[in-house]
C-alpha cells in the first residue's frame, strides 16, 4: 500500500509548524505534497522536520520567500522536476517527482488569477508517462464541487478528464457532496483534488479527506489522501 497525502498548509504553516510536522510524521504517507509552502524560515523548518521523519527526497521550487508555492516530499527515490517555463508568473506553483511507474505532480494553482498552468498540465500530461496530479487546484466543477458557479477553469478540468485523467475521489465515492474548504459564511468548496491517469485507476484503493485536521485548526484546508495498492 502506498499513500500520497496532499495538503494546503495555509501561508507556509506559521506558528502551526510543529503540529503540522507531528501529524505528518505520525501519518507516515510515503509521499507528501504541500501547497502554500514558502521558501523562508518556515520552509526550512518544515524541510528539516520532514527529513528527520524520513522524507529524504525533497522537491522545492525557486519561489521567492513571500510566494506561496508547491513542494513534494518523498520517502521513495525519485527524480525531481521543475518547470521554469510553465507560466510567466507562477511556474513555482507546479513541481513533479518522477518514479519508475508514474510521475507525481504537486500543485498550488492561483485562486481566481489569470495563469496558463492548466494549459501546461494538459500539454505535459499528454506527452509524459502516467501521472498523479494532486494539491490545491483552487477550482473544481461548478455545481458539483460547490453549490454555485464561481469556479474559474472548470472547463480545463473537464478537458483534463477527456484526456484520460480522472478525479480519484469521484472514482471512489461517486457524486457524494464533500468539501475541503469553507468560507466564513459556511459555504463549502472542493478546491483540493487528486487526478489520476486512467491506466492507474485499477490500483486506486481509496481517496478521501482528513477533515479532522482542518476541524482541529491545523489548516483551513482538509488534507486529501490517495491510496494505491
Amino acid at each position: 500500500m502506498l499513500s500520497v497525502l496532499s495538503w494546503n498548509i495555509r501561508q507556509g504553516g506559521g506558528t502551526r509548524i510543529s503540529k503540522l510536522l507531528n501529524v505528518l510524521a505520525d501519518y507516515r504517507a510515503e509521499i507528501v505534497i504541500l501547497s502554500e509552502f514558502k521558501n523562508n524560515e518556515s520552509g526550512v523548518n518544515i524541510r528539516t522536520g520532514l527529513l528527520r521523519a524520513g522524507y529524504r527526497f525533497q522537491n522545492v521550487s525557486n519561489a521567492q520567500s513571500r510566494d506561496n508555492s508547491a513542494a513534494i516530499f518523498s520517502k521513495l527515490p525519485c527524480d525531481q522536476l521543475l518547470f521554469s517555463d510553465a507560466d510567466p508568473v507562477y511556474s513555482h506553483n507546479v513541481v513533479a517527482s518522477k518514479y519508475e511507474a508514474f510521475t507525481v505532480m504537486g500543485m498550488y494553482l492561483p485562486h481566481k488569477k489569470k495563469h496558463i498552468l492548466f494549459d501546461f498540465l494538459l500539454d505535459y500530461t499528454l506527452k509524459s508517462q502516467p501521472a498523479i496530479l494532486a494539491g490545491d487546484f483552487n477550482s473544481g466543477i461548478n455545481g458539483i464541487d460547490q453549490a454555485g458557479k464561481s469556479f474559474w477553469y472548470d472547463d480545463k478540468l473537464k478537458a483534463l478528464n477527456k484526456q484520460g485523467y480522472k478525479d480519484a475521489f469521484r472514482h471512489v465515492h461517486g457524486s457524494v457532496k464533500e468539501y475541503s474548504w469553507y468560507s466564513h459564511q459556511g459555504n463549502g468548496y472542493r478546491y483540493d483534488h487528486t487526478y489520476v491517469h486512467e491506466s492507474l485507476l485499477p490500483i486506486v484503493t481509496d481517496c478521501f479527506y482528513l477533515h479532522k485536521w482542518r476541524e482541529n485548526g491545523l489548516s483551513d484546508h482538509s488534507p486529501m489522501v490517495l491510496r494505491l495498492g
